[in-house]
């Protein structure tokens, strides 16, 4: 069985980062870090990852911070924003896989909600056979189980399996069941562990 590539998303493929939005709305500095730090912060975004419902946690958020509801609709209404373009140089390698025939799957901790409003404005994913998302399965990554869901949905466990994430967390997840997994920092590296696998 040919080794698979599995690639995360943010930070991997997409830059991500929840000021890409909220510096276009805050002009104030202190205010715009105070706000990421309290109010919209990863933490509380990680909840849609896991799968709980926007429908649930805005006006939630909101009632805690009544100042900030505009700012907090946004965050609901505006998420493709957050994401400023490609890690440069990572789409290149996923073409050149995709081209090489090397099987490719994604997983990613992604909301259900925000997966929907993002995957149908980019082509590259069109290159892979399978996307994880944890807000559809309503479980993230470095939990166990997510990386099994992986293993099911490709036909592939342990080292048929190389993985790349930007988390430690997650890599040491996908170490522990034996998969070939490799922190990401750069598309540079990523080229360089996947030649030094045979996969390039």
């Amino acid at each position: 069985m040919r080794k698979a590539v599995v690639f995360d998303v943010g930070r991997v493929l997409f830059e991500w980062q929840l000021a890409a939005l909220f510096e276009k709305l805050i002009d104030d500095r202190d205010e715009l870090d105070w706000f990421l730090a309290n109010v919209v912060t990863e933490e509380w975004h990680f909840e849609h990852d896991r799968g709980r419902a926007l429908a649930d946690m805005v006006p939630e958020r909101i009632a805690q911070f009544p100042a900030y509801g505009s700012l907090i609709n946004a965050y609901a209404t505006r998420f493709n924003e957050t994401v400023p373009g490609p890690v440069p140089g990572s789409h290149a390698i996923v073409e050149r896989l995709a081209g090489a025939g090397v099987p490719l799957f994604c997983l990613t901790n992604f909301g259900d909600e925000f997966w929907h409003l993002f995957r149908p404005t980019q082509p590259i994913f069109d290159h892979f056979e399978d996307i994880i998302v944890s807000g559809v399965e309503k479980i993230a990554k470095p939990e166990p189980r997510i990386y099994e869901i992986v293993e099911q949905r490709s036909g592939r466990a342990g080292a048929n399996l190389f993985f790349t994430d930007d988390n430690p967390a997650n890599i040491a997840a996908a170490k522990a069941r034996g998969w070939d997994a490799h922190l990401f920092t750069d598309a540079a590296s990523l080229e360089a562990q996947l030649r030094g696998g045979g996969l390039l």
